[in-house]
């Protein structure tokens, strides 16, 4: 929206989880979009790794790269519907909750209303979340490469660009901590 070149970009270090019982790397497109994405607009792709529906795989996968001091930022595609394997909400309220971390609403909120020009109604379904535990953002996102695109392209990419105005996710990371 308001991207001020005149300002520095500051390239911040991200880990790329993909929940799905059923994909693998050679199959993991939309993970393979995010990654694409990611570099292309120049930040780090610290880590990547593919994870079951499982609360507890997830979380632990997750809390590793919360102690990971290079991560600054975690985003999870897969695992955000409503079907019974679906838990990626469910594992990240636990890692909030266990690190008294903050809901950041705005994101899903977002999310669905820009996903009602691509799948109408049917964006009621998804449960696209993310929250801040521990200094850093996660943020989960639906499995599919329209669902990931619009949340990369309409919201990601400038959020995560430390030149956007009038503000951006990438400019509070120091004082995500304060108490």
């Amino acid at each position: 929206m308001a991207i001020d070149l005149g300002r520095l970009f500051k390239p911040i270090n991200i880990a790329l989880l993909t929940v799905s019982d059923t994909r693998g790397p050679e199959d993991d497109t939309s993970g393979d979009f995010l990654a694409a994405r990611i570099r292309d607009k120049g930040h780090h792709l610290i880590a990547r790794a593919i994870e079951k529906d499982d609360v507890p795989r997830l979380t632990s996968r997750i809390n590793d790269w919360l102690d990971d001091i290079r991560v600054d930022c975690i985003i999870t595609t897969g695992g955000t519907g409503l079907t019974g394997r679906d838990v990626t909400p469910e594992a990240l309220v636990k890692i909030r909750e266990a690190n008294e971390g903050k809901d950041i609403p705005g994101f899903g909120e977002l999310f669905r209303f820009l996903s009602l020009t691509s799948i109408g109604t049917s964006t009621v379904q998804s449960r696209a979340m993310a929250i801040v535990a521990r200094g850093k953002y996660i943020f989960a996102l639906p499995g599919s490469n329209g669902a990931v695109k619009d949340g990369w392209d309409g919201i990601l990419n400038e959020q995560l660009d430390s030149r956007n105005r009038p503000c951006n996710f990438v400019e509070l990371m120091p004082r995500l901590k304060e108490v």
